[in-house]
């Protein structure tokens, strides 16, 4: 009996559970948290991120807010100054291109008159073949030549008529300059011999030609037939004058550059 007494003792002797520390406990709730924790630890972190967001704002808004009025209103007139200068220099660019366009507008419409006048000049001075309607005067000789004076006004009353061009047998362009003479077997036209049949191709309004230059009363047709020669005028929507006039240099003339 005894002994089973002391048996009993020594086994509620046994070693006590050992309390966990506070490091322990800790680690504990590091690692497995309540939900309690959880939702403390969200709070904290909203209330940590409005904090920052105020700071910064109050950051942001103390540039203009710590200024006083007459600060603000010296900010104000400074931006609308840049802004008055900004448009300025829009302005003072806008003008500048328009000034250029308007420039080379003209100088575009003037160098398209100044081709078209030196067209016009090289056409009238015979420098150019041309082609365009017109007349075709053929003159034939009878028993005797063509008066040469008749022929000289025929060329004058063409003229008058409005022609443009006026060529000879196809291979001699009349201009103000060309000279007329009698020749041995034609007519000296310039210096080139023609012969009958004379063939005068004008360009200009063909009707006009015909009845202004040739077909009036007393005109060339009646003064040429009256010499024996006979005349046939023809009316032509379009022909060609190949021939030309090779310019003379001027030996002593030169352009006034000053006008």
């Amino acid at each position: 009996m005894p002994d089973d007494l002391e048996d009993d003792h020594g086994g509620a002797e046994a070693t006590p559970e050992r309390q966990p520390s506070g490091r322990d406990r800790l680690r504990r709730a590091f690692l497995r948290p309540s939900r309690g924790q959880l939702v403390v630890a969200v709070l904290l972190a909203l209330v940590g991120f409005a904090s920052i967001t105020q700071v910064r704002f109050n950051e942001v808004d103390n540039t203009y807010g710590s200024l006083r009025e007459q600060d603000l209103i010296d900010v104000l007139n400074g931006l609308a100054g840049t802004t008055q200068r900004a448009e300025a220099e829009i302005a003072r660019l806008q003008h500048t291109r328009d000034d250029l366009q308007s420039s080379t507008g003209a100088r575009e419409a003037a160098l398209a008159q100044a081709q078209d006048e030196a067209e016009t000049l090289a056409i009238l001075a015979g420098l150019v073949p041309v082609t365009g309607p017109g007349i075709r005067v053929t003159i034939t000789e009878g028993d005797t030549a063509v008066d040469i004076n008749t022929v000289v006004d025929m060329i004058q009353e063409l003229r008058t008529a409005g022609a443009e061009a006026i060529q000879i047998n196809g291979e001699v362009r009349v201009v103000a300059s060309t000279s007329f003479a009698d020749g041995v077997g034609g007519i000296l036209v310039g210096d080139q011999l023609v012969s009958s049949p004379y063939v005068v191709d004008v360009i200009g309004e063909p009707h006009l030609l015909a009845e202004s230059g040739i077909d009036f009363p007393k005109g060339p047709r009646d003064q040429f037939e009256e010499g024996g020669a006979t005349v046939e005028v023809d009316e032509l929507p379009s022909l060609d004058i190949e021939s030309v006039v090779e310019p003379e240099r001027p030996e002593y003339a030169l352009p006034n550059t000053s006008q």
